[in-house]
This record gives structure tokens, sequence and C-alpha cells, in this order.
């Protein structure tokens, strides 16, 4: 989650939180037990060292209490070289049996964590993996935990379909948003879950112009989202596949209803957006985005507010401007680390992992 995003909706909980109760805590009416994930995917923080998880075989959110809360500085800027492999020996493997799906940096503390898979196929063990601010590892003991969960309705029954049922998740004014697929016509939803959790509505519908294919779409799941206030209204920027960024309003985020997104930039096809986050620097906004063929991308922001829709086929990139990092390369992850710094889960030719903390540029 955007570090930006996550004191805004620190500052909305904490308002509601001090009007309601001064004892109130985000993990009233969590039980505690054993969290029975069967897999885990997109991962962000809530406040409190909450860590919201996707489970896409479960079709699942989970609210795990990580317990994260005390703030270490750390004793040098963040670096962890090999760190598949010390995963690895964490869990008693080899850098071959582990997936990393995910990462998200808790803002409170500078405290990182991966979501991970111990083995391959339907028996893999979804496992948390803790990243101190010094670069020490850790897992993160799922037993005994207190957590809260909320199934996602009318969830894809097809592998294909179940695996992008949750394809990332942001938490913001006391909520937690959610894109993925649904089993419905219109396939492309975002959902918006109140916490802590109630129940699940079915979402909101979305639809978008596509420029790059030439067409209006409603079934290709957004893959990557981050919140922006626009205007002073809260916003998701949202990437698709092959690449148009588009933008939704988050009042415009109603169950059972049907909306068009904004696209605000094309930023060229045959690529696959990784991770995004909001920032600013110099008084400017800007996006940062990682991407599968196209390196990270740096994007104005400066008039994602009045620009107009992309509504015609492109041939190559358009609307937002942006700037490709050049010194910047093989970044599959990424989040806000702290005001002037990123975060990123960067994998090597040589198909190692490691993660590194860079300058927001």
């Amino acid at each position: 989650m955007s570090f930006r995003a996550c004191l805004l909706a620190a500052g909305l909980l904490t308002a509601v939180m001090t009007t309601a109760s001064p004892a109130a805590s985000l993990t009233d009416g969590m039980a505690k037990g054993t969290p029975e994930l069967k897999s885990v995917g997109p991962a962000t923080f809530a406040p409190q060292g909450i860590l919201l998880v996707g489970d896409t075989q479960g079709a699942t959110i989970f609210a795990i209490a990580t317990g994260d809360t005390a703030i270490a500085a750390p004793k040098k800027p963040l670096a962890v070289e090999q760190l598949d492999e010390k995963i690895a020996a964490l869990l008693g493997t080899t850098t071959g049996d582990i997936l990393i799906h995910d990462m998200a940096v808790n803002p409170e503390t500078g405290n990182t964590f991966l979501t991970v898979s111990r083995g391959r196929g339907p028996d893999a063990r979804p496992v948390i993996v803790k990243v101190d601010s010094a670069g020490s590892l850790g897992e993160l003991v799922l037993k005994d935990i207190l957590f809260s969960k909320a199934a996602i309705p009318n969830a894809p029954v097809d592998n294909k379909g179940r695996q992008d049922v949750t394809t990332d998740l942001q938490f913001a004014g006391g909520q937690v948003i959610v894109a993925g697929l649904s089993n419905e016509e219109f396939a492309s939803k975002l959902r918006t879950i109140p916490f802590p959790f109630g129940s699940v509505a079915n979402g909101t519908s979305v639809e978008i112009y596509h420029g790059a294919h030439g067409k209006f779409e409603t079934r290709s799941p957004i893959r990557t989202l981050a919140l922006f206030d626009i205007g002073g209204e809260p916003n998701v920027l949202a990437a698709y596949t092959c690449t148009p960024l588009v933008k939704f309003p988050v009042s415009d985020l109603k169950s059972g209803e049907k909306i068009k997104g904004t696209t605000v930039a094309e930023l060229g096809n045959r690529n696959r957006p990784l991770d995004m986050v909001v920032y600013q620097k110099h008084g400017k906004d800007y996006l940062l985005m990682a991407n599968s063929a196209r390196g990270v991308m740096k994007v104005d922001l400066a008039n994602v507010a009045t620009a107009d829709s992309i509504t015609e086929k492109i041939a190559n990139t358009a609307g937002l401007p942006y700037e490709t990092l050049k010194d910047v390369k093989g970044v599959e992850q990424l989040d806000r680390l702290d005001k002037g710094n990123a975060l990123v889960l960067i994998k090597s030719d040589a198909g190692g992992f490691s993660l590194k903390a860079i300058p927001l540029p």
C-alpha cells in the first residue's frame, strides 16, 4: 500500500475511532486461532499492524494481527541479498521450491512482510515471512493468532479465474478495496469491504476502454492499483495488462452498479503491470509502476484530474506523460518504505532475488 494512502486512511480511521471510543481497536471481534489459508497472494497493511492477505484459492480475504507495532530504527539502509536462498533456508527447502507472491511494508514500523508458497501446485504451503528493518528474516507463525476473514461472493470456479479472484487490494477510510474477477458476465470487479469485516456485497462491475485493443472490456482484471486523492476525493488508479491506466472515483464503487473508468494513459502493449505506488516529490505527484516488459515507469500525475479519457485505438502510448528509469532493472514488486524511499524486490538475470531500498525518483 502507498505511504500517502496509508497515512490518509490512518488519519480518517483515527478520527472515527476517537469519536467512537478511545480504546477502540481494529482487532475487536477477531478470533484467536489458526487462519486456514489455502494460498497467499496480494497483501497490504491496515493500521495497528494488521496484514490483509488475499487467499485466491479460498476466495477469501484474511486480516491477520501481526503484532508488528514496535518501531526499531534501522541500523543501515535496508538491503537483503540472496533473499530467495535465505527464505528457502528458513523454511528448510530449496529456492526451486518457493514462490514469492507479494510484499507489503508496514508503514508504522518499516518492516516488510512477504507472501510465499513453500512447494508448487495444490499441495504448496502458504507462508508469511517477515523481514525486519535490519534485514533479519523470520516466519510469522499462524497459530494462536488474532485474525478475521471475509469470503468473496460469486468467485470464479475454474482454476484460471480463481487465480484472479483477488489481484490487488488496498486499505483506506475504514474499508478494504479489492480488485479481481467474479463469475458474472461483467467479470471485472472492484469491491469495497467494511473493516473490521462486515458482510461482503457483490461489488461494482467495471468497464474500461483499452486503447491498445481498440475496444471496451469488462472481463480483463485489474492487475495492480493505488489510491490517490483527486480534487479532495479518493480515486482508484488501476493498471491492466497491455497497459491502460484507469481512474475510478471511490464514491462510484457501489454494489450492483456497472461503471466505466476513465482511461488516462496507455503505457504500451505486450506488458503486464506488476506493482505501483503513488508519492510526492518537490510538491508534485507521481506514480511509480513496475512492469514485466517495460521496466519501472515514473508517471506524472499533474494532469490526472483533467485528462481526457482515451476512447480511440492507440498504436503505442498516449495520455499522461511518463519516463522509464534506466538504472532500475528487474523489479518484480515495490512498495513505499518511507517518505523518500521505495523498497523493491529485484530478480536478477540469473534468477535470484534481493530486497533493496531506492530513493523515490
